[in-house]
């Protein structure tokens, strides 16, 4: 058989609904060990550590180890890595799996005159840290957001999340975040480096154009539409950019 082609995979919408496995999620991870193809599980959500996520996935019976697993918040600490020496410092509104990376990249989390404001994903938002955030901006800090999604699902349906608060600092603020996170490319870019693959030999499967395909497009890979999440269908030829294929679900990818 040929070497197989590598793979980065959105997490909602494609292999999980919640905490429910999407139909022929399991199996086609089965496939992808089988073949001993290299993949990354990706994810916008900065909330939690690669261990939260590979237990959580675990739970819903879908095995994928922990360093198969790449997040914004993972994402948005190398970034920042590359930009300044360990020991930069940085006043943070997230929770572990944003402050974990960077304390592993030698980042400093300070209150006390930051270089940077680097936001989150968090459980509650909280209005004195968002304005002090907002202080630090004005002042000079950096402005590093790991997302642009403006909401979320939750148990009690939508809930604000990183895009939103974004929005909310740079209108006090005057400071335009600067989002690693998809659609921009530098997500997708920094994942292949962190799998060791190429692009040209790498599929981006995802279930949202606006994120997951067109990142995938920027980054020069094969895209895979699902049809398991977000687009429909019927939505695919409004953008001016086009997947690759578009497949019911994950179900229908051999690798």
């Amino acid at each position: 058989m040929s070497s197989p082609k590598s793979y980065l995979i959105d997490m909602d919408g494609v292999l999980v609904h919640g905490r429910a496995p999407v139909p022929g999620a399991a199996e086609f991870l089965g496939r992808l060990a089988e073949r001993k193809a290299e993949y990354l599980v990706l994810t916008n959500n900065p909330l939690y550590t690669p261990g939260d996520l590979s237990h959580r996935l675990a739970t819903s019976g879908l095995v994928v180890p922990r360093e198969r697993i790449f997040t914004s918040g993972m994402a948005t600490a190398r970034f920042l890595a590359s930009q300044r020496p360990s020991g930069s410092t940085a006043f943070v509104i997230g929770e572990s799996g944003l402050s974990e990376p960077l304390h592993e990249v030698g980042f400093v989390l300070t209150d006390h005159e930051p270089e940077y404001v680097v936001l989150g994903e968090t459980h509650a938002y909280n209005l004195e840290q968002i304005t002090r955030a907002i202080r630090f901006l004005a002042a000079g800090a950096h402005f590093i957001a790991t997302n642009p999604d403006a909401s979320g699902p939750s148990e009690n349906g939508l809930t604000p999340a990183c895009g939103a608060m974004a929005a909310l600092m740079e209108t006090a603020s005057g400071v335009r975040p600067f989002f690693i996170g998809k659609p921009n490319p530098l997500m997708m870019r920094t994942a292949l480096n962190y799998l060791d693959v190429h692009s040209e030999n790498t599929i981006m499967v995802g279930d949202r154009m606006d994120t997951d395909i067109i990142g995938g497009v920027q980054a020069g890979m094969e895209t895979v539409l699902v049809l398991s999440g977000v687009t429909a269908r019927a939505d695919v030829r409004r953008y001016s950019y086009q997947p690759t294929r578009v497949l019911d679900s994950v179900a229908d990818i051999l690798p």
